[in-house]
């Protein structure tokens, strides 16, 4: 069994993707080839924004926008603490200071009570001025971007939305990768939407930010490749890449109805005897990840592997308890959810190709260890 099933995957769209790899070699374009744009313009299509901008990787795509909006030393951008290093990683690259900030218990996502905390902590002290948030939609569920877009209108904050896990997601009838000021995502062979290497890309319906992005990806360039205006880095999505995706993208919305069907049978499967992860809010999540937790956690873990089954704990330790973060700020009101999830989440199988009956089986499992007395707990 796979934790995640990129060759049922790639057995369904076999032909197709040698086809459009055999295109790519046979022009001999590898770098900013036409598949580059054609992915961009349907990847803006379906997302809902005006402009793409394609680059390496996901992390690249919350570095640039931090670059393009002059984020530097003495700046504040607010993070989450229960997310990847990225997204405070890049903040720490950009010369500013990331300040975690707490999630809510049920979503996982960046909570607004510690986020206004926060922000008025920074204020208050003066050392640092507030600059932006990356909210994360975690796990593929959409942030709060209501409350969020309006703290950040009152404050004067960029918004940028770390989609990296919920390309395919939506809330209130827009897709994910359309929130914030600009978003930014992954193709790590592993997300939603994955590539067959790195891979990543800018969303926003700003067209003077978008060519300052494209300038930032390729070494500043101005007019041509020669012309330089501004320092920037090499970060480029290959041409091999983009047919990949494009081929990827064509069934993406296929295999987010099946995701939704795994995660609706686990949901009903596990409900009562562990918290099991739902839809929360008025959208769907992408469901990059399937999320459990129970006190049970590492015996179950354990259980787990010895049937077969894989698991994966997401995340093992808070931002803010790593040894390259622990001396940045962090809100006055405490990270208890963030320091608590890691001792009883846990992450199970979870992919378009996932059948019934493997399904039926890790639950099957999961409900044999904890046992049909154990305390009923309301789902998430």
């Amino acid at each position: 069994m796979q934790f995640i099933d990129l060759g049922a995957q790639r057995e369904r769209i076999r032909d197709r993707l040698k086809a459009a790899i055999d295109r790519v070699v046979e022009d001999g374009r590898y770098i900013l080839g036409p598949q580059v744009t054609e992915f961009e313009n349907k990847l803006a299509a379906y997302v809902g924004v005006k402009h793409v901008v394609a680059c390496a990787n996901g992390t690249d795509a919350l570095l640039l926008p931090l670059f393009a909006a002059g984020i530097g030393p003495g700046d504040a951008v607010f993070v989450p603490s229960f997310t990847f290093a990225a997204t405070a990683e890049v903040v720490a690259l950009a010369k500013a200071e990331p300040v975690f900030v707490d999630v809510d218990r049920d979503t996982y996502n960046i909570d607004i009570a510690s986020l206004e905390a926060a922000i008025e902590m920074i204020k208050k002290e003066g050392r640092l001025k507030p600059k932006a948030i990356i909210p994360v939609d975690l796990f593929g569920l959409a942030a709060d971007y209501e409350a969020i877009m309006a703290i950040a209108k009152r404050e004067n904050l960029l918004v940028i939305e770390d989609a990296a896990q919920s390309m395919g997601g939506s809330a209130d009838a827009k897709m994910c990768g359309a929130f914030g000021h600009v978003g930014s995502t992954s193709f790590y062979p592993a997300k939603p939407l994955g590539c067959y290497g790195d891979g990543g890309a800018m969303f926003t319906n700003d067209g003077a930010l978008a060519d300052k992005l494209r300038s930032f990806a390729f070494h500043g360039k101005g007019e041509t490749q020669y012309d330089n205006v501004r320092v920037g880095i090499n970060s480029r999505l290959d041409t091999l890449q983009a047919a990949i995706l494009i081929e990827k993208l064509a069934i993406l919305e296929e295999e987010m109805v099946a995701r939704q069907a795994v995660a609706d049978r686990y949901a009903k499967g596990l409900g009562d005897i562990v918290k099991a992860s739902r839809n929360l809010g008025h959208g769907r999540s992408a469901w990059a990840q399937y999320a459990i937790e129970t006190p049970k956690r590492d015996g179950l873990k354990a259980h787990l592997g010895e049937k077969g089954i894989p698991s994966v704990i997401y995340y093992v330790k808070p931002l803010h308890e790593q040894v390259a973060y622990k001396h940045y700020p962090r809100t006055p009101t405490g990270l208890a959810v963030s320091e608590a999830l890691p001792k009883q989440i846990l992450c199970l199988p979870m992919h378009a190709y996932l059948s019934e009956a493997d399904q039926d089986r890790i639950i099957e499992t999961i409900r044999n260890y904890i046992g049909s007395n154990s305390a009923h707990v309301a789902a998430a």
